[in-house]
Parts: C-alpha cells; sequence; structure tokens
C-alpha cells in the first residue's frame, strides 16, 4: 500500500510539474526507484533506504540524457526533488512497519496525523481569527495549530501508553507536539508548491478531496519525525 501510494503521488506531481512548468522529470527511473526504496527501507532499515535513494537519482540523471539537453538541469533536480519529497519520506513508514510491532507503530503514526488535522479544523473553524501564513494558506489559523498540538499530545500520550510497549505517556506528548507540527508544516509545504504552480489540487482521484498527494502533504514529513522519536524511545524492535 505505501508502495502504491508512492507511485500514484509520483504521477500526479510529475503531471502537475510537467502541465504548469514544463518541467521533464523522467518518470520510469523514479517511479522504480522509490518503489525500490520502499521495499529496500523495509528489509535493509535507513542504509538500504539511501543506497536506494544514491541509485535512483543516478537513474534520473542518465535517463534524462536521452532527451535533448535544453533544462537538464531544471528536470533532474525537479526529478530528485521529487525522489525525497515522495519516495524517500514514505521510506520510514516502511521501517516503522519492520519492527516486531511495526503495525503497532504504523497506526500510532497514522492516528497522529489524522487527528492533528482534525484538531485544527474543529479549533480553527470554531476560534481562528488570525491566520497563520495568510500568504501561503487562507485557510489555516493560529488557533487551529493550537487545536492540532492539543489533540495530538492527548492522542500521543494515549497511544504510547497503551498501543506501544515500553511506551510512556510524557513521550506520547513530546511525539504529539512534534507530529502535530511536522503535519502543519507539511501542509503548507505542500501549498506552498500548489501556489507556485497555480493550482488548487494535486489531483481529481479522491472526489471532494484533491489527489493523493493532497492526502498525504502532512503524512509524508511526519513519518520520519514519528520513526525517529519511536527509536529514540522505545529502540528499532
Amino acid at each position: 500500500m505505501v508502495a502504491l501510494a508512492v507511485v500514484v503521488g509520483l504521477w500526479e506531481l510529475t503531471s502537475r510539474l510537467a502541465e504548469k512548468k514544463a518541467i521533464r522529470i523522467p518518470l520510469v527511473p523514479l517511479v522504480v526507484g522509490g518503489v525500490a526504496m520502499v521495499v529496500a527501507g523495509y528489509a535493509r532499515g535507513a542504509e538500504g533506504a539511501w543506497v536506494a535513494v544514491a541509485l535512483t537519482s543516478l537513474a534520473i540523471l542518465v535517463w534524462r540524457m536521452t532527451e535533448p539537453p535544453e533544462n537538464y538541469l531544471r528536470d533532474v533536480t525537479a526529478g530528485i526533488f521529487a525522489a525525497f519529497y515522495v519516495p524517500f519520506l514514505a521510506t520510514f513508514v516502511s521501517m516503522m512497519l519492520a519492527a516486531d510491532d511495526g503495525p503497532w507503530r504504523v497506526l500510532v503514526f497514522l492516528l497522529l496525523t489524522v487527528i492533528s488535522d482534525t484538531g485544527a479544523y474543529a479549533v480553527g473553524w470554531r476560534f481562528g481569527r488570525r491566520l497563520l501564513a495568510p500568504r501561503i494558506s487562507p485557510g489555516k489559523t493560529r488557533a487551529g495549530l493550537f487545536g492540532a498540538i492539543a489533540f495530538a499530545m492527548t492522542a500521543g500520550a494515549l497511544s504510547m501508553q497503551y498501543l506501544i510497549d515500553g511506551g510512556k505517556w510524557w513521550q506520547g506528548l513530546i511525539l504529539g507536539l512534534v507530529a502535530a507540527v511536522s503535519a502543519t508544516l507539511g501542509d503548507l509545504g505542500e501549498s506552498m508548491i500548489k501556489r507556485d504552480l497555480g493550482i488548487k489540487d494535486m489531483g481529481t482521484l479522491l472526489p471532494g478531496h484533491g489527489g493523493i498527494m493532497d492526502r498525504l502533504d502532512s503524512l509524508l514529513p511526519t513519518a520520519p519525525v514519528v520513526w525517529l522519536l519511536l527509536v529514540i524511545f522505545v529502540g528499532t524492535g
């Protein structure tokens, strides 16, 4: 499922870059390398993921050489950015899954991100007055950020206490705080990309919600944060 989400996300991202900026990213090596990152991260951990990233970057550089040299640097730079932005960050989900209690770690990661988004919407809709980043996202408010943090910290404390072996409630407070901030930054980051491209959504696969990338925006940057803190708190499993 992680690999499938990566493939669809890369297709959406590269399609929008081609349509709006005429950036020609070699999709074949990017998709193959992206799937390889996810598999390598699960099978070989961080070391395997980094090797897959390096090989994917090299493949993008070489594949683009088969086309005219105009805008070569722009295209390969965008390709390497896409490789890091989508599959590399998603690889941390498969690395979480590789632990003995991997399914629980992934569940906690998903819960924190979803509940953070829910808290931001619920509190921001009711109490939001001052915008958080008006130039980037007119819908984000400072109250919404505090709501996201409060909801995620509560969920984090409960999750670490009852779902993760060896976890402590106070660790969940830290996990929730950091996850809420990273999820918010991820949302703002993709909003910046969409504003630069002049689009509202990355795709149309999910009616009423845009594309897969519009759902992954907060999940992708939160994955390495949750993975790292879980490793620090309870080990690699």
